[in-house]
């Protein structure tokens, strides 16, 4: 039985007649989370978890048709029963799971397996057929836990205070900037850039609570965050913004620092292995829990986690894909008019 298939438009289920994640216009878009790799504009009608529909109005457009669902509940179309699952990828984050006629196809989005505290925590779903993200499908990809990353996040922001220095850092609007204010709630006033602001919004209409925060005018009052600690999308990096905050200390936040590090940090001063993606053991833990009899192997290392799947039983395939990884820059810009503001 094939429930999905893979089309030039994005995965697409005949019986249902909707796509998932679509990167070009359809008439029914099934979207996994709000990234904007994965919710693109265009499309006639979205269906998303409850949480995602602001982050689309906001980043898409506020007149956008958007129909919405909560994590378990499901919506029968035209015989295939639809129901959204935590990813624990960002706030309502979500994998599809359809059934039809006692078949299951799982298309899991971009998901993680750790606790950030603020995103529905990830919930295994199994099933006949499984779409796996393989973004950190190395096996050099491995994650601290959240409280170990936070501690060694705050322990700069102390060195920099000694040092009278300003720490900055650098990690996408929706997802890490909010996991970095969480890190650091309480070591100092936090200003965030206003496309951050924007989307922390998000979370506080979903009543997730988050740190106090500050948007400064980054033209004209730039000097009154001295020592304090700011947040910006990568897309500023080496911008005019930087360059304007006093005594800036700078840390990209990003799960590429864990190897990357001498190339990615040329115009920083630290570099912190945060993502919002599955490490090489989170993504084996979920695939083999999942069960599948087939896994289908998207975006990242997608050859080598394939052919690794493989290798140990479990029959697997690559599916080429226009989504974005951990290192698209590009997602971010989409959310800011004018970078040098």
């Amino acid at each position: 039985m094939k429930l999905i298939t893979f089309t030039n438009k994005g995965i697409y289920c005949p019986q249902g007649k909707f796509y998932i994640d679509p990167w070009r216009p359809v008439d029914f878009a099934v979207i996994t989370h709000g990234h904007a790799d994965h919710a693109r504009w265009g499309m006639k009608k979205y269906l998303c978890h409850h949480f995602t529909k602001p982050i689309l109005k906001k980043r898409i457009a506020e007149d956008i048709e958007c129909q919405t669902l909560q994590y378990g509940e499901v919506l029968d179309i035209n015989g295939v029963k639809l129901s959204l699952h935590p990813a624990g990828h960002i706030i309502g984050s979500a994998q599809i799971r359809l059934e039809y006629k006692g078949y299951v196809s799982v298309i899991s989005g971009d998901y993680k397996v750790q606790d950030d505290g603020l995103s529905t925590p990830f919930e295994l779903v199994k099933c006949n057929e499984f779409v796996t993200e393989s973004t950190f499908g190395l096996p050099i990809y491995n994650w601290l836990e959240v409280d170990d990353l936070n501690k060694k996040m705050q322990n700069w922001v102390l060195r920099n205070q000694e040092n009278q220095k300003t720490s900055v850092f650098i990690g996408y609007s929706l997802g890490k900037a909010q996991r970095v204010m969480k890190a650091v709630e309480g070591m100092g006033k936090i200003h965030v850039h206003y496309s951050i602001g924007k989307l922390n919004q998000a979370f506080e209409e979903a009543g997730i609570v988050i740190p106090e925060y500050e948007i400064p005018d980054f033209r004209e009052n730039i000097k009154n965050v001295s020592g304090d600690i700011v947040i910006v999308p990568p897309a500023l990096l080496d911008s005019n913004v930087i360059k304007k905050i006093p005594d800036a200390a700078t840390a990209i936040c990003s799960g590429w620092m864990q190897v990357r590090g001498a190339r990615r940090w040329r115009s920083a001063d630290a570099g912190f292995a945060m993502s919002d993606h599955a490490d090489w053991k989170g993504l084996l833990q979920t695939v083999k829990a999942t069960e599948a009899e087939i896994v289908h192997v998207t975006h990242g290392q997608t050859e080598v986690f394939s052919k690794y799947l493989n290798e140990i039983g479990i029959e697997s395939d690559v599916v080429e894909t226009l989504y974005g990884d951990d290192n698209d820059e590009t997602v971010e810009k989409e959310t800011i008019e004018n970078p040098e503001i």
